[in-house]
């Protein structure tokens, strides 16, 4: 099912959804799909599968360790393709690329494009890659049926996100604040301005990520937002408290 139509029927049923993140072959791919049975047993609508690279900017220094030891153990594309193929074919959420365009560029946009949607892929997020160097890739995505996840930020500006907007389609990524994954969100007034800002630009869902961590911040975007993206919050519970405690972190979460 594409990505549009899938999400305009799981909201069908709940007024938040949420999307979460796995860093690929960390700490292992065994530990991947443990995290992704208990974020599918705590109904979890996407989830971000993050194909690691060197030099991962957009992310904090969780995310960057992650990154890191992923490659140093020997992680490749291919275990990724794989990895995405044997979790879109057991869980009922769907997947989505996480990486940057150097993964994209080494292997071809039009064998990107056909390993993802081959591997059970539904889009992806490449937040290196500005909309002005991304028309080739779209029109292949589009003619296969993936989604580009455009990131809308609190420094573009109107005119950008009418830019952004106008090349969306599916689920926007609205980036809370300034920076990097990682650090904790105040949301207040001007998430929610900013949430009002980027609608004005697009039909697609609003995603909120960066800083979201807790039941809280959830009931912050209820009405608001479509969706919370959780990413670091989940992967500094893994690595506290192993399963167990991610798995009470999602029961919160979402209760």
């Amino acid at each position: 099912m594409a990505l549009q139509s899938f999400l305009a029927e799981r909201k069908k049923d709940k007024d938040l959804l949420v999307m979460a993140h796995v860093v690929c072959g960390y700490p292992s791919f065994e530990a991947n799909m443990q995290e992704l049975e208990i974020m599918a047993e705590a109904g979890v609508d996407l989830v971000e599968l993050q194909f690691p690279f060197s030099e991962p900017s957009a992310d904090g220094p969780l995310f960057v360790n992650a990154n890191e030891q992923s490659l140093k153990a020997g992680t490749t594309v291919e275990d990724c393709f794989e990895f995405m193929r044997q979790a879109s074919e057991r869980f009922p959420f769907q997947l989505l690329m996480m990486g940057y365009y150097n993964t994209v560029f080494k292997m071809g946009e039009e064998t990107f494009v056909k390993r993802l949607k081959a591997a059970g892929g539904v889009g992806y997020i490449l937040p290196d890659l500005p909309v002005e160097e991304s028309a080739n890739l779209h029109r292949l995505s589009e003619e296969a049926g993936i989604e580009p996840i455009i990131l809308m930020t609190p420094t573009s500006s109107d005119k950008r996100l009418a830019q952004l907007g106008a090349v969306s389609r599916g689920l926007v990524y609205v980036v809370a604040r300034k920076g990097v994954t990682g650090s904790k969100t105040n949301m207040g007034d001007d998430v929610l301005a900013l949430i009002e800002r980027c609608r004005q630009h697009t039909d697609a869902q609003i995603g909120v990520g960066f800083g979201i961590s807790g039941k809280e911040d959830m009931d912050f975007l209820r009405g608001s937002a479509d969706m919370a993206i959780v990413g670091t919050a989940a992967l500094k519970t893994w690595e506290e408290s192993g399963a167990d405690g991610l798995r009470k972190f999602f029961a919160e979460l979402m209760a």
